[in-house]
């Protein structure tokens, strides 16, 4: 049995890619597939070919873990959320830093466009907090702190270690 899920893991594997040197928090595709983003414990933020694999740009800038990674709905700009409590847009094509957002009270851990391509949600998690831009409107109790979420405008959907999934929405 264990054999046979080896074997058929090991045929659906289209690409490894390698090049970070620490643990990959957050990958992403762009709009239609053919890059791939990811943001990793050593600071850095690269993109990839979905195609062949191949490292198109290392983005360095952050000091601390790089949490969150998304595309732009175009698929021109990227954007990191980083341990260092900030927010980072970079040029897709060029890998060149265009904004570096500051101010955030905690750790950066979600980040998205919206289907307009604006770069800021309405809500980031940030530490043990749900915050609206730089403040913060809603502390997480311990059993509450997601292990991952998703944003999108003023809903946020927490996934928890116990199995949960929570959805809250502000207005």
């Amino acid at each position: 049995m264990l054999k046979s899920k080896v074997q058929a893991y090991r045929n659906a594997l289209l690409q490894t890619l390698e090049g970070h040197s620490s643990e990959v928090h957050s990958v992403a595709f762009s709009l239609g597939g053919k890059q791939v983003v990811s943001g990793s414990d050593d600071n850095t933020v690269r993109l990839w070919d979905a195609a062949t694999g191949a490292l198109h740009q290392t983005l360095e800038g952050h000091s601390s873990a790089v949490r969150s990674v998304a595309f732009s709905p175009d698929g021109k700009q990227v954007v990191s959320g980083s341990y260092d409590k900030t927010v980072r847009l970079w040029d897709a094509a060029t890998g060149a830093l265009q904004q570096t957002l500051e101010g955030h009270s905690s750790k950066v851990s979600s980040v998205v466009f919206s289907p307009d391509g604006k770069l800021l949600p309405a809500l980031y998690i940030l530490g043990h907090w749900i915050s609206d831009g730089t403040a913060n409107i809603l502390w997480l109790p311990y059993e509450h702190r997601p292990t991952c979420e998703a944003i999108w405008d003023k809903t946020l959907v927490l996934g928890h270690s116990s199995g949960r999934i929570l959805i809250l929405q502000f207005k």
